[in-house]
């Protein structure tokens, strides 16, 4: 018997590989791609290559486990699902496919707000799901936002800070991805020689659930993700600074997470405002090229964090990357693009599918390494290698 789709890939990696045929250039650019020369996204990798581990050996590690507490609850392992824009493009109704995998794994994830299905049906598939949000450029637009957000449901708002300005991302212009999405020759060629996407996810999507709309971006609907004449609605953010944070804390009840520190000073500052989790992140690369790699800066970031979470994300394609970012001062770890493509090649089977992988390498790396329990490990078991 032939194997599935999902079953063919042996690691996070090959899902990448499989969505580079299935997904449309345009498509999988945008998923796979960064900014001007993708210096960040390709240290956010190259940053764990730099440590080696240091097992300890003949320990009973027979009980070993893998389970990680966060906010007041045990999680079934120590990473999540980082919020990914325009999921339900890349796969049939990603976001909500993305939701019950992590409902199913006892894992956390954070559903995007440039997604394109409603907030509402995703905390309804897994109703332990995180929002993250762009805050508004204009503060009663924040307040709407807030408002919709708690009232859907969600315990856990994760605020992105980091997107001051759009980057520059001239990969989505050299594919011809844009958002909204301009119909023309090239996008329609893209789309027959890719019948398994075009079929399976966008028509699909198009014929059940009408055109895709921008629906978490702000309190009420955005633009559609096809059309030639709308504009996306991209307030200036670039006035925004901690008195918006300070808001959003009064006004928010439940767990604040700030996304996109990368600096001690920073972390100093959100807990000093409230906030109960950071998320030390470059944005997966997508904002200031340049930009360290986050488990670079994430010991000093750690220091500097007081009573607050430390999550990390950015890079991590192997339990050896988890277990590294734990040791160097992360609480929990998050993952994006790998997700994604498991999403897009396999759905719902896909996204099980890398989970599992990913946490049967904990599984092993932790036997390896000579510990029982995540909280064992620590710098002392890792070596520089530079």
């Amino acid at each position: 018997m032939s194997k599935s789709i999902a079953e063919r890939a042996l690691c996070l990696d090959d899902f990448e590989t499989m969505s580079r045929r299935h997904l449309p250039r345009p498509i999988f650019g945008y998923v796979a791609g960064a900014t001007e020369r993708n210096a960040s996204l390709r240290d956010n990798e190259a940053a764990y290559t730099e440590w080696a581990f240091q097992p300890r050996v003949l320990r009973d590690v027979s009980k070993r486990s893998w389970a990680r507490a966060l906010f007041g609850r045990e999680w079934s392992a120590p990473f999540g699902i980082a919020p990914m824009g325009l999921s339900a493009l890349a796969a049939y109704r990603g976001d909500i496919v993305l939701a019950e995998a992590a409902a199913a794994a006892n894992i956390p994830m954070m559903l995007s707000g440039s997604s394109l299905i409603p907030m509402e049906q995703v905390i309804a598939a897994n109703p332990e799901a995180w929002f993250q949000a762009y805050l508004p450029g204009d503060s009663r637009r924040v307040e709407a936002l807030v408002d919709r957000v708690a009232a859907a449901g969600f315990k856990t708002l994760a605020l992105t800070v980091d997107v001051a300005v759009l980057p520059n991302r001239e990969n989505n212009v050299r594919n011809g991805f844009s958002t909204p999405l301009r119909p023309s020759l090239r996008l329609a060629w893209d789309g027959i020689t890719h019948p398994k996407w075009s079929l399976n996810t966008f028509l699909r999507t198009w014929a059940q659930h009408g055109m895709p709309h921008f629906e978490n971006s702000f309190a009420e609907r955005g633009a559609p993700i096809l059309a030639r004449n709308v504009l996306r609605d991209f307030t200036a953010r670039d006035h925004l600074n901690y008195e918006h944070l300070a808001l959003i804390r009064r006004k928010w009840q439940g767990r604040l997470v700030v996304k996109g520190i990368m600096h001690p000073e920073d972390a100093r500052r959100c807990e000093g405002e409230g906030a109960d989790a950071i998320v030390v992140t470059n944005h997966g690369g997508r904002q200031l090229d340049g930009t360290a790699a986050p488990l670079r800066v994430l010991p000093a970031v750690k220091a500097a964090s007081g009573a607050m979470a430390v999550l990390l994300d950015g890079g991590i394609r192997r339990g050896t990357d988890v277990l590294k970012g734990l040791a160097l001062g992360a609480d929990f770890v998050f993952i994006g693009r790998p997700m994604l493509h498991a999403a897009a090649v396999a759905g719902r089977a896909g996204v099980d599918r890398a989970i599992a992988l990913l946490a049967g390498e904990v599984d092993r790396d932790m036997a390896l390494l000579g510990v029982e329990a995540l909280d064992e490990i620590g710098p002392h078991c890792l070596v520089p290698l530079r």
